[in-house]
């Protein structure tokens, strides 16, 4: 059997053709089925069998196991059983039908995720519940830390979520390797109704933190999700004077990720004042912005009060910190609205720090040097 007859077998698995599946292995001869059983193809090895179960057609897995031989427990080179690429893919039929031929519930692929991790990445309570009611364990944890119910929490799907937690109650008590909750998941990813199942139904502490020192609130308010954090701090009372490992805050991680509606609501409705300092170093959102090269949120931040004069602790501006990002509208913004170029507290101007052409250019043009 030669390589174009058996990319044409891999072709017609793909595409849900059976029957000429079957003629052309078994025109092949009766060593057909034992080449076809144990081949694996291209740099992800996949078999046919993975090919069946990830597409989703029923009758061939059928047709592999119980005809061509096929191990229902075969795996790739990421170690992915064709159950792992059935539950990934939703098909409910093929799920069951490769559990009922022996195939493990909780087999491990590449970075320990199991099966129902897979199906978690899907919206398909179907197949979570069919994992399930072979016993698979929503508890174990993958190679990240990450169990089912974090990943479940990060797509977001009520239904999914409030039955992982009927059926395992204490499944929300998990951190990831980065001591990272499902809140932090849930927020992160603006998952709202999840979040509000989480604080109804779950025990997780009011501003909890990760390795980094970021709590939900941090999570949601940093990626834009107004109303996951207008709920944070209403029905959990998270903090919004929190800071994390470095000492930035709300204003300061707003202003690193650029969301402009975020930050308006941190200074208008929450009152936060747009100079307050983080870290060390004393730096403002004003510096965080600046470095980020996020021009509209520089506008941004002067139209709410920022001060644009403000120095850091070692006596950098703002213009310092896009020249250090090498940011050249960032840098040619600031200039225009009347920031001079000056020598930091170890002598050293923004100009200095240009790397860039682009950078460079921007004091080629009538901008002031120093003052």
């Amino acid at each position: 059997m030669d390589d174009s007859h058996l990319k044409l077998l891999v072709k017609l698995t793909q595409d849900g053709q059976l029957s000429s599946l079957e003629e052309q292995i078994t025109s092949c001869g009766s060593a057909a089925a034992q080449t076809v059983s144990g081949k694996h193809f291209g740099r992800s090895g996949d078999t046919l069998l993975h090919y069946a179960a990830r597409h989703g057609h029923l009758d061939i897995v059928e047709y592999l196991i119980k005809c061509v031989g096929m191990d229902v427990e075969v795996y790739n080179n990421d170690y992915k059983r064709p159950l792992h690429e059935a539950a990934s893919m939703g098909h409910q039929a093929c799920v069951s039908y490769l559990l009922r031929e022996g195939a493990s519930v909780d087999s491990l692929k590449k970075a320990d995720w199991t099966p129902l991790m897979m199906a978690c990445t899907r919206r398909n309570l179907d197949v979570i519940q069919e994992l399930l009611c072979h016993g698979a364990d929503p508890t174990l944890r993958n190679k990240d830390g990450w169990n089912s119910f974090h990943i479940a929490c990060r797509e977001g799907d009520p239904l999914v979520v409030q039955h992982l937690l009927l059926v395992t109650q204490d499944v929300w008590r998990t951190e990831s390797k980065t001591r990272r909750t499902p809140l932090h998941t849930a927020a992160m990813h603006g998952c709202e109704e999840v979040v509000r199942i989480l604080l109804e139904r779950c025990g997780h502490t009011p501003d909890s933190t990760d390795s980094c020192g970021v709590t939900p609130l941090m999570d949601a308010v940093r990626n834009g999700h107004i109303s996951v954090a207008r709920l944070l701090l209403e029905n959990h009372k998270a903090s919004p004077t929190a800071a994390d490992k470095v000492g930035a805050q709300l204003v300061h991680q707003v202003a690193v990720t650029g969301q402009e509606e975020a930050l308006r609501f941190l200074v208008q409705d929450l009152s936060i004042d747009v100079n307050q300092r983080a870290t060390d170093i004393q730096l403002t959102a004003l510096h965080y912005a600046a470095k980020e090269g996020h021009t509209s949120i520089i506008k941004t931040l002067l139209e709410l009060g920022a001060d644009l004069h403000v120095r850091d602790k070692k006596g950098r501006t703002a213009l310092h910190m896009a020249c250090i990002g090498q940011h050249a509208g960032a840098a040619r913004m600031l200039l225009q609205l009347g920031l001079k170029d000056s020598e930091d507290a170890s002598g050293t101007t923004a100009r200095q720090l240009a790397r860039k052409p682009d950078v460079i250019r921007v004091f080629e043009f009538g901008f002031p040097d120093t003052s």
